[in-house]
């Protein structure tokens, strides 16, 4: 399983993604599973997958030599004129992908399956993030959704819907994520550090800060211990539920 997750802000654009891949009990790997494109001053576009390894490796695998000479390669992520255009044809290469390996071709059931996070800014455009499904369709993030999950999903929901704010800092949007992954990996061994992330800073049009959390960063200790600690205080702050007389009160 995954977890990865793209969140809208007003400056900008935060993805994070975890880097767990099992085959089984005893087969757990690293992989990363987020790229990033770009041509300084003018396009960076952040991918990030979940399901099917070898789906997703080929998706990127084809995105990746297709934008090395696009001159000669149509059509390329590194010459598409806007972020739809961009999904559309991100889209269009998960759907060969999937046809190829499947028997009967795309089936939104088939062991094949790959859901896909993609975000970033062409120059000419606004940032934009998009959702991108198995079939082929996608969503775009707006107000009313302004980050999109994939993989794992449940686990770290409950403390984005509580705490987001568009108008957070990047900073304050990595300690949401962080705790968001934390309570993610706690509930479901499929998920697992360490965790890259990408901050855009929107009109920068090139790639912003990127790095690597590792499971044993002093940061995500103290983030994941303090998270805990915190959780138990405001649970023993709450007024107790009243199942009626104690004998112990007698």
């Amino acid at each position: 399983m995954t977890y990865c997750v793209g969140m809208m802000l007003e400056r900008g654009l935060v993805f994070m993604s975890d880097t767990r891949t099992n085959a089984g009990l005893d087969d757990i790997s690293t992989f990363r599973k987020m790229a990033i494109w770009e041509t300084p001053g003018d396009r960076s576009i952040t991918l990030m997958a979940a399901g099917n390894l070898a789906t997703t490796q080929a998706v990127v695998s084809l995105l990746d030599e297709r934008s090395k000479s696009p001159g000669d390669r149509a059509p390329s992520l590194l010459g598409v004129p806007s972020m739809f255009q961009a999904a559309r044809m991100v889209a269009d290469t998960l759907k060969e992908v999937i046809a190829q390996h499947a028997d009967t071709g795309q089936r939104a059931d088939s062991t094949f399956n790959a859901t896909l996070i993609l975000g970033g800014q062409i120059k000419g455009g606004p940032h934009r993030l998009f959702l991108i499904y198995p079939e082929g369709n996608f969503i775009e993030a707006g107000r009313d959704t302004p980050f999109f999950q994939i993989g794992e999903t449940k686990y770290g929901r409950p403390i984005l819907v509580r705490a987001y704010d568009p108008k957070m800092s990047f900073q304050a949007a990595m300690k949401l994520l962080l705790v968001s992954f934390d309570s993610t990996l706690k509930a479901n061994l499929t998920v697992g550090s360490p965790f890259d992330f990408h901050c855009y800073e929107a009109d920068s049009l090139c790639t912003g800060q990127t790095g690597r959390v590792a499971g044993d960063d002093p940061y995500f200790l103290s983030i994941s211990q303090g998270w805990g600690q915190a959780l138990r205080e405001a649970l023993d702050m709450l007024p107790d539920f009243k199942l009626g007389k104690d004998p112990s009160d007698a």
